[in-house]
């Protein structure tokens, strides 16, 4: 290490101000700040000395997507084996043509397979999404000639576990530009942005290109309806059709709480996400009180829209707690309603916001027959919304302080 230290030192020269590459300082400093800790500290009373820096805050999002990522890869190679050992074909694509090739058989018990078949779909979205979303970080930290920020570490974890296993690199590519480059820095970069950016990639890809990015189109176009008794469609989306009748299974509901049914590869496991959100609220990163407030938010109107019932739409009467292991609802709640740029910074405004995103989203998944999910929609609307909570908030305890200290 001391070598490497000591070939960065003399290279600094060249990217200092007046140096030949002075203009690419932001990737001399990222990687200079990536391999080893910056030698300037802070030294007066001015700042405040704390070791939760950003880039420790974003690895700690990125230790609590961890379980989330590894599910991501058992599930998707679980999957891809099940339709297998339905009777269908495997689906075609290099993956396939690679894992067989390494002598691995597609069964769904196999624990190995079904990671490294998982791996073989997941881990070139997440290069990918690297690669095109951290052309666009660099492309703007050196036109504004500002440090290269570790936010986009979360988004790149955070995008490729929304998405479908089989969706084509180029919207990969075309939706983490689009995300990073619209949803943040336009806004300034990070800290500025009103939207998440991962979030604002995934509903770009959505409404631009809806065929692809639909979870059923996944399952469906792998031919899964050819085998007995088993159904290409997500969850969600036959929940959507049938109601409670097809949920009905006791064991159906465990196998959702697990994550070991079609989906986005990330989102599937109730249980990834509560691991995660463990993480994320003892190392205080994460707003509990958007969490809680969301679900109270889901269980209110699942409770109203079951009272409500329809005749023509059984998802009225699916309850409450097949919402939360269904579709992207833990992991939206968890990991994308508590970002700290987008969300409230007043605790009661943290109860309002999560709580509405819970009504909202719901609202969303159960009434709208043409987009059974409603979690994204409903955390990109409350964003917008956010500043204004907080505005709210904060004007409210200035008035009582005012008040308190007019005498």
């Amino acid at each position: 290490m001391k070598f490497l230290l000591n070939l960065q030192n003399k290279q600094r020269k060249l990217f200092e101000k007046g140096g030949k590459l002075e203009r690419l300082f932001p990737l001399f400093e990222a990687n200079d700040t990536f391999l080893f800790t910056p030698d300037s500290v802070t030294k007066t009373a001015s700042h405040v000395r704390d070791a939760a820096d950003l880039k420790r805050i974003m690895i700690t999002v990125v230790i609590g997507l961890a379980p989330c990522m590894f599910m991501a890869m058992y599930n998707t190679g679980y999957q891809a084996h099940l339709v297998v050992a339905n009777g269908a074909a495997p689906w075609a694509g290099w993956q396939t043509a690679v894992y067989d090739a390494l002598g691995f058989s597609h069964d769904p018990g196999g624990f190995l397979g079904c990671v490294l078949y998982g791996a073989l779909f997941f881990i070139p979205v997440y290069i990918v999404t690297l690669a095109a979303g951290g052309a666009i970080e660099v492309l703007f930290a050196v036109v504004r000639r500002h440090e290269i920020n570790e936010g986009f570490l979360v988004t790149s974890a955070l995008f490729p576990l929304i998405l479908p296993p089989t969706i084509p690199y180029w919207q990969v590519a075309l939706g983490i530009m689009f995300g990073v480059f619209v949803g943040k820095e336009i806004f300034g970069g990070v800290g500025m942005n009103i939207f998440n950016p991962a979030l604002v990639s995934r509903a770009f890809l959505f409404f631009a290109y809806p065929a692809q990015i639909s979870g059923d189109k996944v399952w469906i176009a792998a031919d899964t309806a050819a085998a007995d008794g088993y159904s290409g469609a997500t969850w969600l989306a036959r929940a959507a059709q049938d109601g409670g009748t097809v949920l009905a299974d006791g064991a159906g509901w465990l196998n959702s709480f697990l994550g070991l049914i079609p989906g986005s590869m990330g989102e599937t496991s109730t249980l990834c996400c509560l691991i995660g959100a463990a993480v994320l609220i003892a190392s205080g990163v994460g707003a509990w009180r958007t969490m809680a407030g969301a679900v109270a938010g889901s269980f209110v109107m699942a409770g109203l829209l079951n009272l409500i019932g329809s005749d023509t739409n059984p998802f009225f009467a699916v309850p409450f707690y097949w919402h939360w292991v269904l579709g992207g609802f833990a992991f939206g709640v968890v990991f994308m309603a508590t970002d700290p740029v987008t969300a409230p910074f007043t605790n009661k405004g943290k109860w309002i916001y999560g709580f509405l995103i819970g009504v909202m989203g719901l609202l969303i998944r159960v009434v709208n027959p043409a987009y059974p999910e409603g979690w994204m929609l409903a955390i990109l609307f409350m964003n917008a919304f956010s500043p204004l909570i907080d505005y709210v908030f904060v004007h409210a305890n200035i008035k009582r302080r005012m008040a308190r200290n007019a005498a």
